[in-house]
């Protein structure tokens, strides 16, 4: 019988494996990465072409040599980290310890050599942990992708250079301990110039003026003022409103025109990584770090009881929002079966990628659409739970038909002895629910269009008159951008291309370890290093930390994982920029240090 080695990251994962492949399978767990660049030196030789010294993690040395004890008696070592770049550079140095990965490397020159020798270590890949998909992995096993590799040693050595020659400077300006780093400098400028958005904005007074309004059959309602005639005017201050409330004291008010017509809202696709991470931060109040860590749970398995360990979801790292025609086979029959014909659509919902590159992902969604949240519960702990059943919610109202909604829009005209108001108001029914059966997406702050929406309003026809009840003059102020929170920091790293799926959480959280950001009621505020920090290398390195650029190097990094540019390549036309930033920064950054004074005041240590 043949005996093969399986190299997992986690315990969790290697044991869940373990469970489907049965026997002649050792699976094992190496703990995450096991190489890397050293701690003590650069590791990146900048006038080599980049060449790279990857050393054993000290402390990982145990580790590898317990895994090249066991590979020895093996016909097959089956590398299976996570699908993406960083599982796919951790298969690349285990291979590299456990014996043929260099040698098979260079072997690969030739195309026309004839009948490969068979290799002996094989990459799996599997975007879910089920026995279907486990076993499907291992039916078509692969050599390992360079060019995946090649774009995680490129973020690798990109965030090593700016790390190591960056944060040097600030000790020796600021203060010691300091550092600097590429993508999360840039996260730290956004929520510094919010900041000065919020100090700098002047705000400016206006007016509503509501009235309440009923019609010959209930409920009454209230109406906008819009402006005079057709003509739309801002109410800027107090005089205005109260000589237009005085106007309309005595006004006869009529129903100008009423518009009906029939609003469809579609479903939101199934969740990204981001979206994920927003949604749970604004519904269930988790942290980005807490959410990823259920996930990381939820993917690498539960014990269901009688079931036995189950990965529940599918990878949780992904930006693309592809379904597989399995799952989407069987939520189709689930949806169908449970809520009936009328909220199933003829063809399945299709949700349009942001690029080619993750086609081969999936997006989150539970590993079975059967697989109902309540069935699972007591299998759970609460926070696995709920962040489960949004999964789940999310993913089964993706493919549910539109909602319907019947919205009236209805001008008035109040008029006086001199001159005619315009007052408008916008009610709306729900005629029928779709996917909102199931799933309603969190929405940043109150979404206004939304707001206005929630009047009911009685039957009302052109021409019809109306009794005034009460007018209602409200003084207010325009508001300051608000400050960034979790979700929407997320967010705005998404839509400017700035950091990937797997990174957005360890940027968060980087920011706060390194007190450049502190929380305040859930909102970031830079503290005063975070400041000047932000300030000085804006300042001195203008290319590396300027945010259109870092996003352009995001696009380099998955041309380099579509073998459109090589990994060599793009560091070359990083480090030009960065090398003449780095000799601009060393004459000229500010000394801060000089600038301390000192005090009265004693330290208690």
């Amino acid at each position: 019988m043949e005996k093969g080695l399986v190299i997992v990251e986690s315990p969790a994962k290697a044991k869940t494996i373990q469970k489907y492949l049965g026997k002649g399978f050792t699976v094992e767990a190496s703990l995450g990465h096991v190489k890397d660049l050293p701690k003590s030196t650069l590791g990146v030789d900048v006038d080599n072409d980049f060449e790279t010294e990857y050393i054993v993690i000290p402390g990982k040395e145990k580790v590898v040599a317990r895994l090249k004890k066991l590979a020895l008696g093996m016909d097959t070592i089956y590398l299976a980290p996570d699908p993406d770049r960083e599982g796919e550079a951790i298969a690349a140095h285990l291979a590299e310890e456990l014996g043929d990965g260099a040698k098979k490397k260079k072997k690969k020159k030739s195309k026309k050599d004839a009948e490969p020798e068979p290799q002996r270590i094989r990459r799996v890949t599997f975007n879910e942990i089920t026995q279907r998909a486990v076993r499907e992995a291992f039916e078509h096993p692969r050599d390992i992708d360079q060019n995946l590799v090649d774009a995680q040693q490129a973020r690798r050595v990109l965030d090593r250079l700016v790390g190591y020659q960056v944060s040097p400077l600030l000790w020796d300006k600021v203060r010691r301990g300091l550092s600097a780093g590429r993508v999360q400098t840039v996260a730290l400028r956004l929520i510094v110039e919010r900041e000065r958005e919020i100090k700098a904005f002047e705000k400016k007074e206006y007016w509503t003026i509501d009235a309440n309004l009923a019609g010959p059959k209930p409920p009454a309602f209230d109406a906008r003022f819009l402006g005079k005639g057709d003509e739309k005017i801002e109410v800027t201050n107090g005089e205005d409103a109260e000589k237009i409330r005085v106007a309309l004291e005595n006004a006869n008010w009529l129903v100008r025109t009423v518009d009906r017509k029939e609003r469809r809202r579609n479903a939101t696709p199934p969740f990204t990584t981001s979206k994920l991470q927003q949604d749970s931060s604004r519904k269930l109040r988790f942290s980005v770090k807490r959410t990823m860590m259920i996930a990381q749970r939820l993917y690498e398995g539960v014990e269901l009881g009688e079931e036995g360990l189950v990965g529940l979801i599918t990878y949780m790292r992904t930006d693309s929002v592809r379904v597989s025609n399995d799952a989407l086979a069987e939520v189709r029959e689930y949806i169908k079966s449970q809520y009936g014909d009328q909220y199933l659509p003829e063809a399945p919902n299709a949700y349009k990628e942001k690029k080619a590159a993750q086609a081969a992902h999936e997006a989150i969604r539970p590993t079975s659409a059967m697989r109902h949240p309540d069935q699972v519960k007591q299998y759970l702990k609460e926070d696995e739970f709920k962040v489960y059943k949004l999964i789940w919610q999310r993913f089964v109202a993706s493919q549910i038909t539109p909602a319907v909604f019947d919205q009236t829009t209805v001008d008035i005209d109040a008029k006086s002895a001199a001159e005619t108001f315009w007052f408008r108001v916008t009610g709306s029914v729900l005629k029928f629910d779709g996917f909102l059966k199931v799933y309603e997406e969190s929405k940043e702050g109150k979404d206004e269009e939304d707001e206005e929406l929630k009047h009911k309003l009685p039957p009302l026809e052109p021409g019809q008159k109306l009794t005034l009840k009460a007018l209602k003059p409200e003084q207010h102020f325009t508001e300051p951008p608000p400050r960034y929170n979790e979700a929407s920091l997320v967010k705005e790293l998404e839509e400017r291309g700035i950091g990937r799926p797997s990174t957005y959480s360890a940027i968060l959280s980087t920011i706060q370890e390194r007190q450049y950001v502190q929380k305040l009621g859930g909102k970031f505020t830079p503290t005063e290093i975070g400041l000047v920090v932000t300030d000085l290398l804006v300042e001195n390195f203008p290319d590396i930390f300027d945010i259109q650029y870092t996003a352009r190097l995001e696009e380099e990094l998955d041309e380099i994982e579509e073998g459109k540019e090589t990994w060599t390549g793009a560091l070359a036309g990083f480090y030009k920029k960065f090398e003449k930033d780095l000799r601009y920064a060393s004459k000229h950054m500010e000394n801060i240090k000089r600038m301390e004074k000192p005090t009265d005041e004693k330290c208690e240590r």
